[in-house]
């Protein structure tokens, strides 16, 4: 199954690697996009767990990185949400 990574620009200014288990981060990302924080969570919600169900259709389990991946990324909005208007951008989508 092809891995692929985004990477992320926080509303600090930081940036973070975040790890998909297949490409289905292009069907909800576009590389130099900006989302807000709740839509941005919202996305990779409903993407890394359409990416652990993929690994879970073709190997018979699901993917634990997945799952760590999108804990990060909800630990990381909760660290935002007083921020007004808090965005994230898509820096970049890497196959």
């Amino acid at each position: 199954m092809p891995e692929m990574r985004m990477a992320v620009r926080w509303p600090d200014g930081s940036q973070e690697s975040c790890y998909s288990p297949s490409r289905v981060l292009k069907d909800y990302f576009r590389a130099g996009e900006s989302y807000g924080l709740a839509d941005f969570q919202a996305r990779s919600r409903t993407a890394l767990e359409a990416a652990s169900a993929r690994v879970e259709a073709k190997y018979g389990f699901s993917c634990s990185r997945a799952r760590e991946q999108l804990a990060r990324i909800e630990v990381r909005c909760r660290s935002f949400v007083d921020f007004p208007d808090a965005q994230v951008r898509v820096e970049a989508l890497h196959e």
